[in-house]
């Protein structure tokens, strides 16, 4: 008996229309822990607490003396235009480590909780004097955790700078045209330039 064959003669991939989600300030605030949850973590691993107020002050001052420097030498909308993309860049950079910190404490937790652990070692002792692979992956992500809180504190004090040199609250950039919304034929005239 011959095996049917199952795949597609159709040889173009299957259009999907992928959106990506804004990175918003909003969205690494839901991230990154809070700031009970960093006091609670730096007391709990003996780490040193960040001063979320002396970053987000510090990074707003720095944002604001660099628009000052600009200032005379681009336009209003190039400043602004500027400024969008230096936030964005703290605010993702934020973004990431929160996100970082997130998989982190996920690895942790699995760790520690012995069915989501194959290798059944997480209760042994590590090598005499060291931690053991549980203590070492949750003390890393507890570092994980107040890295993410500075720099959302930094992202603070860039989005609170744009809001008072521009007067707007800062957006993350979007584009207006779809991605992938190019014709075949421009879309292979493109690709061809890689051969």
């Amino acid at each position: 008996m011959a095996a049917k064959n199952t795949q597609s003669t159709d040889s173009t991939p299957a259009r999907t229309s992928q959106v990506r989600q804004a990175i918003t300030f909003e969205l690494v605030t839901r991230l990154a822990p809070s700031v009970a949850i960093a006091d609670k973590i730096a007391a709990r691993f003996a780490l040193e607490h960040v001063d979320y107020h002396a970053v987000r002050e510090a990074t707003e001052e720095q944002v604001g003396f660099s628009a000052q420097a600009l200032n005379g030498h681009v336009n209003e909308m190039a400043l602004r235009i500027h400024l969008q993309r230096i936030v964005g860049a703290f605010v993702g950079s934020a973004h990431g480590a929160a996100t970082f910190y997130g998989n982190k404490v996920t690895q942790a937790r699995d760790l520690t909780t012995s069915l989501g652990n194959e290798a059944r070692d997480e209760d042994c002792d590590g090598v005499y004097g060291f931690e053991n692979k549980v203590a070492r992956a949750q003390r890393f992500a507890a570092e994980a955790g107040l890295a993410a809180f500075a720099l959302l504190a930094a992202a603070e004090g860039a989005v609170h700078a744009y809001a008072e040199i521009t007067g707007d609250d800062w957006k993350p950039y979007e584009t207006s045209a779809p991605a992938g919304n190019l014709s075949r034929q421009a879309a292979a005239i493109a690709m061809d330039a890689f051969n």
